[in-house]
């Protein structure tokens, strides 16, 4: 009987790096797959990766620069951090469930500085991949709006909105379209891109900002005008492109005032919101109200941040002294509605202290301390979503939103630094 696989062809596929490489191909588009749709996928992904590292003839050769690699050892020391507040918790039930669900802090930057790196098409196909599911999943999402638009804007109205079809939260969803709508349009301009791929792109891009307007993803809007912000400035003060960059501009400005205009969502947003806020300001009855629970959230988080300066604390502790410090100060808010801190830096530095919100900004900021990553647009414009986003909800503390940024940080930022390091040694 024939082999499917002859063990030669499996030993030159192993020698050549061919197999490191196609399972790093694997685990990348997982990881795209398992965010768009499956948590399962998700979850295999870092194996995946960590199988392509072991795959790689050379493994041994690339252990010392995957130590000097600043961005997979920016992480590390995030997952040292917690690994270390075992020494001062309280909640060791939950502490050992960080420890095995952090452990993509390790894995993932090690698969993508040891596997043999993806070829530029192979990178490109994964982003491509990532836009335009998100922009399919966008279109069935505003489809189902449109069926029933006033459950919709009945969920607006006490700060909620619709999930997307496959059950994605709206802000993590939110931010994954603008993440698609900036990738999109940098792809489309990509060496490999032509004819009708481009258009697929943009198109996909349009979808994608589309989507969030009508939707009204609020979280997802904020990261989105943030970064084209950010490209105009780029315009102006960087390419010194004044007429294109005045154009942006006013585009920039006149967009949202349209959509005020012309959907109904974003007007009903604008409207929670702002009565959320009031609604706080004046001490009312906030239960029911998404945007005033998480202005309370932040001041009581900053009370506990304030009697814990340097080590917080702890990160599995956390959620049990917010708990603790409404029973002080509960706002009116009943027990059952009390949450947590929707803030990542004030989450650093309620559970790590200056100390974790410290490793916690090394790890997002210090990449644009390279050349090469601060000239990558990819990178810039993911830490700068993210980085933004981060200003109003604690995504690392939800598994998609973690998933997210550590697959995302290696795809772009480990990687980059590896192509770097690669390129210092190999300058011909």
């Amino acid at each position: 009987m024939r082999q499917l696989l002859p063990a030669g062809s499996f030993r030159q596929a192993y020698a050549a790096g061919r197999l490191s490489q196609y399972l790093l191909l694997l685990a990348c588009l997982a990881g795209v797959v398992g965010l768009l749709a499956s948590r399962a996928l998700v979850a295999l992904s870092p194996v995946v990766g960590v199988l392509a590292a072991a795959a790689n003839p050379q493994v041994r050769q690339l252990l010392k620069p995957w130590l000097r690699n600043a961005a997979a050892w920016q992480l590390a020391l995030l997952y040292l951090l917690l690994l270390l507040s075992g020494f001062y918790t309280s909640q060791w039930a939950v502490w050992r469930h960080e420890l095995y669900r952090l452990l993509p802090l390790l894995g993932v930057p090690l698969a993508f500085a040891l596997a043999v790196p993806l070829s530029r098409r192979q990178q490109f196909w994964v982003g491509a991949l990532f836009v335009i599911g998100l922009a399919l999943l966008g279109a069935a999402t505003m489809g189902r709006y449109l069926l029933n638009p006033a459950h919709a804007l009945d969920l607006m109205r006490v700060g909620q909105n619709l999930p997307s079809v496959t059950r994605i939260f709206h802000i993590h969803f939110g931010i994954m379209l603008a993440l698609a709508c900036c990738f999109g349009l940098l792809l489309s301009r990509g060496a490999p891109t032509t004819g009708w791929l481009r258009w697929l792109l943009l198109t996909a891009s349009a979808v994608a900002a589309l989507t969030l307007h009508v939707l009204a993803y609020r979280t997802g809007l904020l990261v989105l005008y943030v970064a084209l912000f950010a490209d105009v400035v780029y315009f102006l003060l960087v390419k010194r492109r004044f007429l294109l960059g005045a154009a942006l501009l006013l585009l920039l400005g006149a967009a949202p005032v349209l959509a005020y205009q012309l959907l109904a969502s974003v007007r009903q947003r604008v409207s929670a919101t702002v009565y959320d806020y009031n609604e706080f300001r004046y001490g009312h009855d906030i239960n029911d109200l998404s945007l005033a629970k998480r202005l309370a959230a932040w001041q009581t988080a900053r009370t506990i941040a304030g009697n814990n300066p340097w080590l917080g604390v702890g990160p599995a502790d956390a959620q049990a002294a917010m708990m603790e410090q409404y029973e002080y100060q509960d706002f009116g808010i009943r027990p059952a509605n009390r949450v947590m801190i929707h803030n990542q830096y004030l989450h650093y530095l309620v559970s790590s202290g200056i100390t974790g919100l410290f490793l916690w900004l090394l790890a997002l900021l210090g990449p644009l301390a390279q050349p090469r990553q601060r000239r990558n647009p990819y990178v810039w414009h993911f830490l700068l979503i993210l980085g933004t986003a981060m200003l109003v909800d604690s995504l690392l503390e939800v598994q998609i939103g973690f998933n997210l940024f550590v697959f995302l940080y290696g795809f772009l930022v480990v990687a980059t630094e590896r192509r770097a390091e690669i390129g210092r040694l190999n300058p011909a």
